[in-house]
Order: structure tokens, then C-alpha cells, then sequence
């Protein structure tokens, strides 16, 4: 079987920024095997590949595969995806996501903004000590709380006091599979407020998934926005730009965007870095 397979780096618009995705667009009506497209995910070796399948001009279906395991979703290949498939051929407009977290509808144009799924807050852990201790914080009570909130996948969101804890924490990967496993969760979410324009930076932690540090989470950042307003942070309505992925150089900007609905929405731009057949199966 022969799959074009595509590098492209989310939330960015340069190469080498962002967060990479391996994306495979499909010429069968059918996917692969499970199996295979682990086998494709371990060995492309990105924290997720995209496999996408085409149902008519503007609907798709994407399953998404870590190098250890399929998840629901994910926002940055699901940017990737899009983007790439603007640039091949895909028109400006509506488009219909069908992914195993639900349907998602997506706006393809100048940025690729995709909705989420309806957020919530999953659970409040009341017992943070050893989440801090984990990334290597000592004596720190938050004065906000620590909780796993959804909007697609399960991620905890971990409030730190200030930008140089952020930047400089040293995390057990060993504590933070085990305490993310333990409350049923994809990652630690960790941000800090900097008062620079920018609503937050963030680093997320994912090792359960073999995903030591991401450089940019789109479903956890949009976790974040709900966080925060149900924080009080934010307003009913609100604009989000998230700064993601500076300890790894690889900066990147996560757009957000909440309505008085509920409806939330994350996205912003890529670039394509490589291209290649993958002959398998």
C-alpha cells in the first residue's frame, strides 16, 4: 500500500517552529490496519501522525496514532492536516472533521481554526503536592485550582506563580506518567501568566504517550481557555494567543477563541516541511 506522507509544523509559519506532525493522506476509501498505522506513527516518530481519509470536497474523518497508541484527538495535527490540504486543493470555507472525540467543524482560510469539543471540568485534585513535587516545584500552594479539564482529551491544568518557574522546572517523566495515568489524563497542562501581551506561557508534559514535551498542544490550550474563564480569568467572550514550546526553541502561538455559547475554537498557521511516499503494507 502507498501513502503520501507530509511533515508540517502547527502553529507557525515558519519550518522548524512550531509543533510537528507526520500527515498521511489516504488514497483508499478505507484505513489501514490499526497495526500499520502504529507501525507508521512509531516510525515517523513525530508525538502524532494524522491519517486522513476523504469523503467528499469538504468532509474528512482523521484518526490520529502517537508512536505507542491511537488517541481521540489531537489539535496540532489537525491543523497540520488542514493546512496542507488548503494548500493542495482544498477551497476556503466549512469543512467537517469526523473524528473519534465527535465531529468537529473547522474553518480552513488565512489560519486553520477548528471548533472543539463541548469543554468541561472533568475533576478538582485537592492533593497537588506531589503534581508539584513531579516538576520539580517545592512549597508552592496555588492560589488557583489544579484540575483536569476536557475539550477533546482530558489534560490538568497546573497553574505555576510565575514565568522563570515555567521556564525553569525539571520534570519527572517516571511521577508525571504515573499521576497522569492515575487520574486518567493525557498531560500536565503547566502555565504561567507574564503580563506581555500574551494571555500565557505553557509547556505540556505528556510522557505516558511517549511525548516527553510538546511544542505546542492545541486541544490542551483550549482546555486552558475554558479553564480560565471558569477561573474568572476571562470574560464570556474572549481572544486567546498562548505561548508554547520556548525550552524546546521551538516557539510557538496557539490561537484561541471562546464565545458566550460555549463554543471554543483553537487554531492558527503552519508550514509545510517535507513530503515522501511511504511504501508499506
Amino acid at each position: 500500500m502507498n501513502m503520501k506522507y507530509y511533515i508540517v509544523d502547527a502553529f507557525t509559519n515558519q519550518p522548524f517552529g512550531g509543533n510537528p506532525a507526520g500527515v498521511v493522506l489516504l488514497e483508499s476509501a478505507i484505513f489501514p490496519k490499526d497495526e500499520l498505522m502504529l507501525s507508521i506513527a512509531a516510525k515517523l516518530r513525530f508525538s502524532e501522525t494524522a491519517f486522513v481519509r476523504r469523503h467528499s470536497a469538504q468532509e474528512f474523518t482523521i484518526r490520529y496514532f502517537t508512536p505507542k497508541a491511537e488517541v481521540e484527538l489531537c489539535g496540532h495535527a489537525t491543523i497540520a492536516s488542514f493546512f496542507l490540504l488548503h494548500q493542495k486543493e482544498l477551497a476556503s470555507g466549512q469543512c467537517l472533521c469526523h473524528t473519534q472525540a465527535g465531529d468537529l467543524n473547522i474553518t480552513v482560510g488565512e489560519k486553520v481554526m477548528m471548533q472543539m469539543a463541548k469543554p468541561r471540568i472533568v475533576a478538582t485534585l485537592d492533593e497537588t503536592k506531589e503534581i508539584y513535587q513531579a516538576l520539580g516545584v517545592k512549597d508552592y500552594r496555588p492560589t488557583m485550582p489544579v484540575q483536569v479539564v476536557y475539550a477533546g482529551l482530558p489534560d490538568i491544568m497546573i497553574p505555576l506563580p510565575c514565568l522563570d518557574t515555567l521556564q525553569s522546572l525539571q520534570p519527572d517523566m517516571g511521577a508525571i506518567s504515573a499521576i497522569t495515568k492515575k487520574h486518567d489524563a493525557v498531560s500536565f497542562h503547566v502555565f504561567a501568566f507574564a503580563n506581555d501581551g500574551y494571555t500565557a506561557h505553557v509547556r505540556d508534559f505528556a510522557p505516558l504517550y511517549d511525548i516527553p514535551e510538546e511544542s505546542a498542544t492545541g486541544t490542551a490550550n483550549a482546555s486552558l481557555t475554558y479553564y480560565l474563564q471558569q477561573c474568572g480569568c476571562l470574560g464570556t467572550e474572549a481572544e486567546c494567543a498562548f505561548v508554547q514550546g520556548e525550552a524546546m526553541g521551538r516557539p510557538s502561538v496557539i490561537a484561541t477563541k471562546i464565545q458566550a455559547d460555549g463554543n471554543l475554537f483553537v487554531g492558527g498557521s503552519a508550514a509545510i516541511v517535507a513530503e515522501g511516499r511511504l511504501m508499506a503494507g
